[in-house]
């Protein structure tokens, strides 16, 4: 019996600290769950080493063995990730617009497995009581819904300020990532690539290399220059 305690004290701590090392190296997102794949990852490390633990024939390394293997595996993926955008849609998701102009698309419902009720339960979780206050909501890709009101139901209201401006919110659009160009949003935020190019050098910029994030907003451009560690 004491040696059945002292090896699962031994197990439970080894164990511990190999998952907070491994957190630490994979990133905070393993914690949040901010794609499918970290959600996968998280149950799997904790049911690996959970049953490890209250097996009497597996050992320490064993579990150090498997913690190791499937921390390699999740760290080559995030670096793939990283380095290859175009696995990110494949392999993190891509949020999706279920609600575009206070009007609900059911195609991106029906792509999404959601229904007219979950979706009423997402935007209640949001605060807003009634589709017809949500101007445009997104799917992110863990599940969660990003709402963008209507001008008269955001924060804080309009209506009891004796604001009565007409303007409509609009969606921001990406124009920059990682200092490459998204092509497909250039129409849709009706530029030219040439009229961006103008912009980002009026700003002080001389390639796109040198901006890891631009977006178009209410007719307006922002640049988000990439910052050297070191400083």
């Amino acid at each position: 019996m004491d040696i059945h305690v002292g090896q699962l004290t031994t197990e439970l701590i080894v164990g511990f600290v190999a998952l907070f090392i491994l957190t630490k190296i994979l990133g905070k997102t393993q914690i949040s769950q901010i794609t499918p794949f970290d959600f996968i990852s998280s149950i799997f490390l904790g049911e690996l080493v959970g049953n490890a633990m209250y097996d009497d024939e597996t050992s320490i390394f064993v579990i150090l063995y498997a913690i190791l293997i499937w921390g390699t595996m999740v760290y080559v993926v995030e670096i793939i990730s990283q380095k290859f955008k175009g696995t990110r849609k494949f392999l993190e998701g891509a949020p999706t617009i279920v609600i575009r102009k206070g009007m609900i698309d059911r195609e991106m419902l029906k792509k999404s497995k959601l229904d007219i009720n979950q979706l009423q339960n997402l935007v209640r979780q949001k605060g807003f009581f009634g589709l017809r206050e949500v101007e445009y909501a997104i799917l992110e890709s863990n599940g969660s819904l990003s709402i963008l009101p209507k001008y008269q139901y955001g924060p804080p209201n309009r209506q009891d300020m004796n604001l009565n401006s007409q303007q409509q919110p609009e969606l921001p659009v990406t124009l920059i990532l990682d200092g490459e160009l998204n092509h497909d949003n250039l129409s849709t935020a009706g530029i030219s690539k040439k009229e961006l190019m103008e912009q980002l050098h009026k700003q002080g910029y001389s390639s796109l290399e040198e901006v890891v994030y631009a977006e178009m907003s209410e007719g307006k451009l922002l640049f988000m220059p990439i910052t050297d560690p070191k400083k």
